[in-house]
């Protein structure tokens, strides 16, 4: 009888190895020599599981990415009320600072969506995924009546995404320029103002 391959779990072991040197060298200083290093292999050995660094780091965006929205979706459904779901969307979205590991990895995976198309389309289901996320909420609070839009759900839940992405950066940087609570009160002054609804936490 055969053993059972071993390469499924290789290959998780290198895409965890990978997503550990992103962190510390940087996404555009990562050499094949390092992941290889970093698993005890020769890069011959790493290529025999992924053809290419490019195709490695691809599947630690995939990872990274259906992490993230898991995270988010779980914080969601965690509540009942849409406001109280509003209020744990918005938490879950903001990095803890330059060391949040799983948002600095998205943030480093995200710098080669400018010259590669493949990237790309994942950073956009990233962004989509979380506007879905967000727009389901804000349906459900407007058809209950707990929220009055000031504009389309799908229009402020993209304005949320992008305020996320936008503090976070600031975030993670060597030396943030503000820190999360400041953030996360600004989203909260845009959501609240977005929704004609207070946001307050229930007792």
């Amino acid at each position: 009888m055969a053993r059972p391959s071993k390469a499924p779990e290789r290959r998780a072991e290198l895409i965890e190895v990978a997503g550990r040197a992103v962190l510390e060298r940087g996404v555009l200083n990562l050499r094949l020599r390092d992941i290889a290093e970093g698993a005890g292999l020769s890069s011959g050995s790493v290529l025999y599981y992924f053809p290419t660094l490019a195709d490695l780091l691809q599947e630690v965006q995939r990872e990274a990415v259906a992490r993230f929205c898991s995270a988010r979706e779980r914080a969601a459904n965690a509540k009942t009320a849409p406001g109280e779901r509003l209020l744990s969307m918005i938490r879950s979205g903001l990095p803890t600072g330059p060391g949040d590991e799983l948002c600095v990895l998205l943030y480093e995976l995200g710098t080669i969506a400018r010259r590669d198309p493949v990237y790309a389309a994942r950073h956009i289901t990233l962004y989509e995924q979380q506007v879905r996320i967000y727009t389901g909420i804000l349906e459900a609070g407007a058809a209950t009546g707990e929220f009055v839009l000031t504009t389309d759900a799908v229009s402020i839940a993209r304005n949320l995404v992008a305020l996320e992405d936008g503090y976070g950066l600031h975030l993670t940087q060597a030396v943030p320029t503000l820190e999360t609570a400041t953030a996360e009160a600004m989203l909260l002054s845009y959501a609240r103002t977005a929704t004609t609804n207070p946001l307050e936490e229930r007792s």
